[in-house]
């Protein structure tokens, strides 16, 4: 199994630890990974990092698909992909509509349908086979809808690709996992149970299969985020999580339409799901954030003082040798945590 760890997106002002990230890489990690909001964006932290390292590969996560056409996707990455000696990983995502239409300005659609004609498109840019053509249902090369000139021709890329660039998508929902098997090289989702791989493995083998050649998980990178909260008292590294997931399950969306909210469900916490949304919704969020089950937080983090960590680390371990993991993205700063996971994984 790999490491990798997630940078995440800033505050106000940029920081970039590259100290950090530098012993990461001397420890033997395989990935460090850059994020965007509605901030900071994910590229050009990416490419401070490739910058000042050596070994390490970058990736994004994510990319926001809705804030780039496929072809700037395409042309970003081929670029960071030669310039570092090939340590870039395309990693995409959907965002949400409150990001995409109330930041960028523009429709959220069908995100499933813009990740698989996304992926398409920046693998044939990539390919450099020829003028790339594409007609699909929300992107069209050359575009001749209303407002253009229908002066635009099909073109290939002056810049020299590699077909092989390693694309991810953050994906949690049945078919945006189905998507990601198909059409993408590794999925990350937001958390997992290492103990109910079924709830995302069954719709990427659906991918799979839809995929065929022979994809699966041995050319297929599962990649987790797993945050590690570690502290000897327990109760307070538990605390130090809460307001984690009942960010994302109680307020990342709307009523009705939360990704995060769904997913805990599927992992067998409806109810407590429920409770955390309507409370956050209602502007109560420490009463949110009580309501998030320790027994749904120790399943999909790791927490508590070092041994107990390594105890728990089990799980992971052994879904690493079904393939079923084949990178942690730890979501932690800690040199001493950091180094734990080195000692105990590779």
């Amino acid at each position: 199994m790999k490491l990798g760890f997630l940078l995440g997106y800033s505050g106000k002002k940029i920081n970039i630890p590259m100290d950090l990230i530098k012993h990461a890489e001397s420890l033997g990690f395989d990935s460090v990974w850059t994020a965007e909001a509605y901030g900071n964006d994910a590229i050009t932290a990416a490419s401070w990092v490739l910058a000042q390292t050596e070994k390490i590969r970058v990736g994004t996560a994510i990319m926001q698909m809705p804030a780039r056409t496929p072809a700037m996707a395409a042309m970003t990455t081929m670029s960071l992909d030669q310039l570092s000696g090939g340590r870039f990983i395309a990693g995409l995502g959907a965002s949400g509509p409150q990001v995409v239409e109330g930041w960028h300005g523009v429709p959220y659609g069908k995100p499933v349908t813009r990740t698989r004609e996304y992926i398409k498109i920046m693998r044939a840019i990539m390919a450099r086979e020829g003028p790339v053509e594409f007609d699909g249902n929300m992107y069209q090369m050359p575009n001749k809808s209303e407002g253009t000139t229908g002066l635009g021709k099909p073109l290939k890329s002056i810049l020299e690709g590699n077909s092989d660039i390693p694309i991810y998508t953050a994906s949690i929902t049945p078919a945006g996992l189905r998507c990601a098997g198909e059409v993408a090289d590794g999925v990350f989702p937001v958390w997992m149970d290492p103990n109910k791989y079924d709830i995302i493995g069954d719709h990427l083998e659906t991918g799979f299969a839809k995929a065929g050649n022979g994809k699966g998980l041995d050319n297929f990178d599962i990649a987790p985020f797993v945050s590690v909260a570690m502290n000897d008292d327990l109760d307070a590294a538990f605390d130090s999580l809460r307001p984690w997931l009942a960010l994302y399950i109680g307020g990342m969306g709307a009523k009705g339409k939360n990704f995060y909210h769904d997913y805990t469900t599927r992992l067998g916490y409806g109810e407590a799901a429920d409770k955390i949304q309507d409370l956050y919704l209602s502007g109560k969020q420490a009463e949110a954030c009580a309501e998030v089950p320790r027994e749904l937080l120790d399943e999909v983090a790791l927490v508590g003082p070092k041994d107990r960590i390594r105890e728990r680390l089990g799980a992971w371990k052994e879904a690493g040798k079904k393939g079923q993991v084949g990178t942690m993205l730890l979501g932690v700063h800690d040199p001493a945590v950091l180094e734990l996971f080195a000692e105990e994984m590779l």
